[in-house]
């Protein structure tokens, strides 16, 4: 199953890429905030499995914005692939990755324009993210996928000057520029992936490919993270995990690279679809 968050209002993408509108096909049972969906989860997909949906309507991508749009905790995770951590030029995480947070002002759709901060360094970063859909407090590993409600693309947009300077890093502030987080186009449920462990992502710039991995090499999969995140504390329906970026990233390259003004980048993940952002001065 896809859902998506189209205009503000919740919806069910079809098989032929057309929207139903949650609220007016459950007769009200379900309300139209994207974001309450998750609080009745396992009631919703009940539900969405036998429902006659009416026919859909055509959307345009822009119309689309994050499926999880105002999460009340936001994890992101550093140094989760390996490569991405050798070339950033750190050690690579033992029993727990590093854990920042983004803030949801910064979330918006798949299609956007970005406006590029004044003399800053701004990168890129394609993650698979994970949306809670299920209370989940000190789950094993083995049975966190039954808390994740799906999965979406993510784009962990860092502004590296602001994030790296001072006496300690400034990861939350330097990532949380307006528009520096674009998510979707869809949650997609892991039921509709052909292994929700195994997928590729990339994103490209201009049309040239600047990142690309597999998720199967993360060095803490979706369900480790859940399990070690939920060991310390709770996570709730509708949180958000960022799970870390493959190698690619400008920071990393030599010379180091930095998106400029005109510039335009494409993120994907298989079986997911993709974002595009465009950067203006």
């Amino acid at each position: 199953m896809r859902i998506a968050n189209l205009s503000g209002r919740l919806a069910v993408i079809t098989d032929d890429d057309t929207a139903v509108d949650v609220e007016q096909a459950s007769n009200g049972r379900f309300g139209p905030d994207p974001q309450g969906v998750y609080e009745h989860w396992m009631a919703f997909r009940a539900w969405a499995a036998d429902a006659d949906l009416p026919a859909g309507r055509p959307f345009s991508p822009t119309d689309l914005g994050a499926p999880a749009p105002t999460p009340r905790q936001v994890f992101a995770v550093g140094l989760n692939y390996r490569a991405h951590a050798d070339e950033s030029g750190f050690g690579m995480p033992d029993t727990l990755p590093p854990v920042f947070t983004k803030y949801s002002s910064s979330f918006t759709g798949p299609v956007t324009e970005v406006r590029l901060p004044d003399g800053g360094h701004t990168d890129w970063e394609v993650e698979l993210v994970a949306v809670i859909g299920e209370h989940a407090y000190q789950v094993s590993e083995d049975d966190a996928w039954r808390h994740i409600a799906g999965l979406t693309v993510g784009q962990d947009i860092s502004e590296r000057i602001t994030q790296l300077t001072g006496p300690a890093p400034q990861f939350g502030l330097g990532k949380s520029y307006p528009g520096f987080t674009p998510m979707g186009p869809y949650l997609v449920t892991p039921d509709a992936l052909a292994d929700s462990d195994d997928l590729e992502l990339g994103c490209a710039i201009n049309g040239e490919e600047v990142q690309k991995g597999r998720t199967r090499d993360l060095l803490f999969s979706v369900p480790s993270l859940v399990s070690r995140l939920s060991a310390i504390l709770p996570l709730g329906p509708g949180d958000i995990i960022f799970t870390g970026t493959p190698a690619g990233v400008g920071m990393g390259r030599t010379p180091q690279r930095w998106l400029a003004d005109g510039d335009v980048l494409v993120s994907r993940i298989e079986g997911i679809g993709e974002l595009r952002q465009t950067f203006r001065a």
